[in-house]
């Protein structure tokens, strides 16, 4: 048995400052090439959607006030029960003395009335109302302290691992808090899972009670192909925005925060995205299912048998910085039969100067069965004899 080093030069692609493999949009917290954009943010992320890749980061680990980006959570909990079918947009809410007492951003729910699901949403996406939140809260948990801790619990199911929720609305408390990187874990969560319902964060206005508010997403006004998500403000945290946008087919997400005036907040997020967009592409190495090579086999029916990779390779990459990207193959060979698909014999290992090197598992794309006791001794005679070809 020895071991086999396949080398696949990619040198007419472009160096990459980082990569995840296949379809994973979570950020990767052992991420540590990030390329530095200057920003006047205290804290930002700029992520890749499809393959989860940071383009650029600042503080994207410091803990964080998120404001009333913790309505992102708020909302998610609730797209999951829609999705699921234990709630109903067409459901409603009780508006208790809390919800309608409570200070901030508004909907102006009014006290001891009843509110349809899905005039909250709004209220919490386009309105940002705090009040909303509470009726939600209430509706889904019976309290909002309950509620702020199946949010923590989501937090931590979605790998948001520094985040920790007091309350659904994002009013300041000092153990309330997230990072930059878990809101880009957020969003992208809910681009991905909740397609159905991502539509409310690009809606511009909303009229409830004869009042209309306008989104204050303030990249929603402006063609640079952002469709969603939250904006933020208290004194404590400065002015924060999480955003979306999508160009000829490639998603980047946006977080920043500790911005000093609605002024800031609406240009640093754009000229960021502008940036991501212009420097940066996604290549692909790898269909999902494709033949990486084909591998001998020990003692088999078949002689050779093909490994593949069971989900898409892809990489993003700066345009502007040629290197040489190389994708190794390791795997044993002989491949000793029998053979089940699916089996794991070898890997992917993905890397370029000065970047995180990336492993990614191949597998047996066909079955390969063992040769009966006479075939075994004849095709090991023919190995020794005449070597891996047999001739």
């Amino acid at each position: 048995m020895f071991s086999r080093l396949a080398k696949i030069s990619f040198a007419a692609l472009f160096l990459s400052v980082g990569f995840l493999i296949g379809m994973s949009v979570q950020p990767s917290a052992a991420q540590s090439n990030v390329y530095d954009l200057d920003t006047k943010a205290k804290q930002m992320i700029l992520v890749d959607f499809k393959t989860g890749t940071v383009l650029s980061g600042k503080n994207q680990d410091e803990k964080m006030y998120p404001s009333s980006m913790t309505k992102l959570m708020t909302a998610y909990l609730a797209f999951e029960q829609l999705k699921n079918g234990t709630l109903s947009l067409d459901d409603t809410f009780s508006v208790s003395k809390k919800a309608w007492e409570t200070g901030g951003s508004k909907m102006f729910v009014r006290v001891d009335t009843r509110v349809r699901v899905e005039d909250l949403l709004r209220g919490i996406i386009i309105q940002s109302g705090n009040d909303a939140t509470i009726v939600v809260a209430e509706g889904l948990a019976g309290s909002e302290e309950a509620f702020a801790r199946k949010m923590t619990d989501k937090a931590r199911e979605l790998g948001m691992m520094n985040t920790n929720f007091k309350n659904a609305s994002g009013l300041p408390d000092p153990d309330h808090y997230t990072t930059a990187r878990d809101l880009a874990t957020l969003a992208a969560a809910l681009i991905r899972n909740f397609p159905e319902y991502y539509h409310f964060y690009s809606e511009t206005e909303f009229t409830f009670s004869d009042i209309t508010q306008q989104n204050r997403n303030p990249l929603l006004y402006r063609d640079v192909g952002v469709d969603g998500l939250k904006t933020g403000h208290t004194e404590a945290a400065g002015y924060g925005l999480t955003a979306s946008a999508v160009r000829n087919g490639q998603r980047l997400i946006v977080v920043v925060n500790g911005l000093e005036s609605t002024r800031e907040r609406a240009q640093e997020p754009e000229r960021i995205l502008d940036w991501g967009f212009r420097e940066f592409g996604t290549f692909p190495l790898f269909a999902a299912g494709e033949t990486v090579a084909d591998a001998t086999v020990w003692l088999g029916t078949e002689a050779r048998v093909p490994l593949i990779v069971q989900e898409p390779v892809s990489i993003v990459m700066r345009r502007a910085v040629r290197d040489d990207l190389k994708v190794t193959l390791k795997t044993q060979e002989p491949i000793a039969a029998p053979i089940e698909p699916g089996s794991v014999q070898g890997e992917l290992v993905v890397s370029a100067p000065g970047l995180d090197t990336i492993t990614v598992p191949v597998v047996a794309g066909e079955p390969v069965e063992r040769l009966g006791s006479f075939g075994r001794l004849q095709s090991a005679v023919q190995y020794l004899v005449f070597g891996e070809s047999g001739q």
